[in-house]
């Protein structure tokens, strides 16, 4: 069963915002979720970047000839 919890981290303790549905020991993945963006590894998209380096045949919509059969 996968369960998320909100919560947060502070010194050292991840203290949650609601009860566990368990009562056992169970194993936990955690997440950290930070507000920093790496703006380096980041591109800005340019709209009309790929203008003239994408075509589309002109039978794009024509039925393909290995599914004949099944037509």
């Amino acid at each position: 069963m996968l369960t998320t919890i909100k919560g947060y981290y502070e010194q050292g303790h991840i203290i949650m915002e609601e009860d566990a549905p368990v009562q056992k020991r169970t194993q936990v993945i955690i997440t950290f979720l930070t507000d920093e963006t790496d703006t380096h590894s980041l591109k800005k998209r340019m709209p009309g970047g790929l203008k003239g380096k994408v075509s589309i045949p002109d039978d794009f919509n024509e039925p393909l000839e290995d599914l004949k059969d099944y037509m």
